[in-house]
């Protein structure tokens, strides 16, 4: 490699001009590969801190594997409107991969040994995946971890009502979301409901081209003069993201039915299309979410705009260097929960014990669990907890300090600490700890940057890294940012999610 750096520097001057260069051997071609990326990572960032747009370093066969990665990534966005559904389409494609579900190894009483490929899951809505590597387990392991869950508006247990003629189905929203950004937006239904005979009946209404949408009305702007003197907060109440579903009268109706026909006509059509009556919305799980497929962003194609970017866009990336490790030394782990916008709680956030719990079953299968073996595995592991951070939107600059912001286009994101005010919260990674990071993501010419999460007092967030430090390992958020976050649709940059992938199979190898 040296050598090939050494020869494929006299033709500095095509580098610089992005120009190919003949005649050379592949070493020299990746030598010329390497002092192209020192020139635009290394000296051009070495005249003050910032980072350098990562488009700039790109040939034309690191741009086809971005464009890959990025529509596998789109259908996975499409498919998995909800972590019932990103489960579904996880352990789909893990097992394409060969992973088996780790009951079903031992039910086989075998034990497992390196190379054997696990998961486990939970209530279909987090789970974890395992490639068992050479070295003891004891040793640690690298985990990627990030949530599938993401903000949305989600249907009461007693919601369908009529008022005037017209249909409705209740709401609660879920986790962060300023509530005037989902009024007026084709929107869909995507869920389950649960019935008494023990059978569950998927929902999935809005996504095709002949099915019908979902919509909440908002106040015409002829008659909202006194809406737009409310602050933000008020503009749209909770009470009022309320779901339009009909308005058509059931005929021929008793009674005492016909002041409420158009309730009772979509009880007809819920019975007819999915055997629903109404007391099984008691035992439903039913997410209203945008309506409509993940699509390329802006003139130049370099950016998606899509529902659930925080953070599947994380979630898939780690997923997907996951499934491309071959033979690693060290167990390697991705770690897909739920319940992280509301607080990692409830059996299937990271404050459960279902990763642990996962953990000594692992032991178990390969025959060397202990308590203390468990202790020390957790507590001997590095871990990224990759989450999304604030894209620097210069329409809204105020909110940002420019030195510590995360750009468009500038790599992955690390972020030493999130939080809110004085680091409430937060995890704070080690010092020591995060130089390691840097090392492995420059070895590797992954374009990386770091930021905080806005202006100190401005506001903050918070990840699953601090309830993964109380195992005592090293753990540091880093992730893709986006603009617009918590929005009905979210911003990334095709860059940034091909770097995200660079950056986490270089994690697994190295760390």
């Amino acid at each position: 490699m040296e050598n090939g750096l050494a020869r494929a520097a006299v033709h500095w001057i095509g580098i610089w001009k992005n120009e190919p260069v003949k005649n050379l051997t592949k070493t020299e071609e990746r030598g010329r590969l390497r002092l192209k990326w020192i020139y635009y990572v290394k000296i051009r960032k070495g005249i003050n801190m910032e980072r350098k747009n990562a488009w700039l370093s790109y040939g034309e066969a690191e741009e086809k594997k971005m464009e890959e990665l990025v529509k596998r990534y789109r259908h996975f966005l499409d498919e998995g409107k909800t972590e019932r559904e990103c489960v579904e389409q996880i352990i789909k494609e893990a097992e394409e991969a060969g992973y088996r579900e780790l009951s079903e190894k031992t039910a086989e009483s075998k034990t497992l040994r390196a190379g054997d490929k696990v998961y486990t899951v939970a209530m279909n809505k987090i789970v974890s995946l395992f490639h068992i590597g050479s070295e003891p387990l004891e040793k640690g392991m690298n985990i990627l971890g990030a949530h599938i869950d993401s903000p949305r508006l989600d249907i009461k247990q007693n919601p369908l009502y009529e008022d005037t003629d017209l249909a409705y189905l209740d709401t609660h929203y879920y986790g962060g979301v300023k509530k005037y950004q989902w009024v007026t937006l084709p929107l869909a239904m995507h869920g389950v409901v649960a019935k008494k005979d023990g059978s569950v009946v998927d929902i999935r209404i809005g996504e095709d081209d002949e099915d019908p949408i979902l919509y909440i009305t908002d106040l015409l702007i002829h008659l909202a003069g006194s809406q737009m003197e409310k602050p933000a907060a008020k503009v749209i109440e909770g009470e009022n993201l309320d779901i339009l579903v009909g308005s058509r009268p059931l005929k021929d109706l008793d009674d005492d039915r016909k002041k409420e026909a158009v309730r009772e006509n979509v009880l007809a059509i819920l019975k007819e299309k999915y055997g629903i009556e109404e007391e099984d919305f008691l035992s439903a799980e039913l997410e209203i979410v945008p309506a409509g497929k993940a699509r390329e962003c802006g003139l130049d194609r370099s950016m998606i705009a899509a529902y659930g970017q925080d953070d599947r866009v994380c979630a898939y990336t780690s997923l997907a260097a996951l499934l491309e490790m071959e033979a690693p030394a060290r167990t390697c782990c991705c770690l897909l929960v739920d319940k992280e916008e509301i607080g990692s709680v409830g059996a299937t956030g990271m404050q459960s014990r279902f990763f642990e719990n996962s953990v000594a079953e692992l032991l178990d299968a390969m025959g060397i669990y202990s308590e203390l073996t468990l202790r020390r595995t957790l507590r001997n592991s590095s871990m990224l907890s990759s989450d999304v951070s604030a894209g620097f939107d210069p329409a809204y600059g105020e909110a940002f300090e420019k030195k510590n912001a995360a750009y468009l286009g500038r790599g992955i994101v690390l972020n030493k600490f999130t939080g809110a005010r004085g680091k409430s919260g937060s995890n704070d990674a080690n010092a020591e700890y995060v130089a390691r990071v840097r090392r492995i993501f420059d070895d590797h010419q992954v374009a990386f940057q770091t930021s905080e999460l806005g202006k100190v007092d401005v506001g903050g967030g918070g990840t699953i890294a601090y309830i993964a430090a109380l195992y005592g390992m090293e753990v540091i958020d880093s992730g893709v940012s986006v603009l617009s976050m918590h929005a009905p649709w979210e911003v990334t940059s095709k860059a940034d999610i091909y770097e995200a992938e660079k950056a986490y199979k270089a994690f697994l190898l190295d760390a």
